[in-house]
């Protein structure tokens, strides 16, 4: 009799995969799929997070330019200039430890600039500059101010002057200057408000053509 054949192994198509192969696959793909997404979605955040942060940089910057440009260019009197030994004297200048006003220039933004009464300042969160146009005759009418916002979120200015209050007292850093004479040295710190991340390193700015006494 016979013996029995064995039954016959399941061979694999040709160029196939079993269900098992496809779970796997299917699997992993799955996985890929979720890591992808995964990523996508932190890069998006921190590219956003990247971006606010140029914005915040940027701001900050040209705030900062605009003032050190302005407190370094105050134009003075032709007369103090002829006595290199002493300080300038401003067209106007006075400056108390939360505002200031001077005359100086302004940039147009084609190129050149416009004299103006200025007034830096900080109110409703806002360091804004508020001026008018500087006229040369007196009886001339002023017009209306305008403001020109440099930064939101500002909770407190606070301004300084270096110098002497008085002859025989040594310099030192002062809450008001009234001018028109300029200070060695204007200090602007600034304060922004809770939950802001911004921080302003004091700024020190030298008005233009000081120089000290030997």
């Amino acid at each position: 009799m016979p013996s029995a054949m064995p039954p016959p192994i399941a061979s694999r198509p040709a160029g196939g995969f079993s269900l098992l192969e496809m779970l796997v696959a299917l699997t992993v793909l799955g996985f890929l799929m979720v890591g992808l997404n995964q990523g996508v979605h932190t890069g998006l955040r921190l590219w956003a997070a990247q971006s606010r942060q140029i914005r915040v940089t940027a701001d900050l910057d040209t705030a900062a330019r605009l003032l050190r440009g302005l407190l370094t260019g105050i134009p003075i009197l032709p007369a103090a200039v002829a006595n290199p030994g002493a300080a300038p004297v401003a067209i106007s200048f006075k400056g108390s430890a939360s505002q200031l006003s001077f005359v100086g220039d302004l940039p147009t933004g084609l190129g050149g600039t416009r004299r103006a009464e200025i007034n830096l300042g900080a109110r409703d969160n806002i360091l804004a500059l508020s001026w008018v146009p500087r006229r040369h005759a007196a009886r001339a009418a002023k017009p209306a101010a305008t403001e020109t916002e440099l930064l939101r979120g500002v909770a407190s200015l606070e301004l300084a002057y270096w110098g002497a209050g008085r002859p025989g007292v040594p310099a030192g850093w002062l809450p008001r200057w009234d001018g028109p004479s300029l200070p060695p040295l204007i200090r602007l710190r600034l304060g922004f408000v809770n939950g802001d991340p911004r921080r302003w390193p004091d700024m020190i700015i030298a008005p233009r053509l000081w120089t000290p006494t030997p």
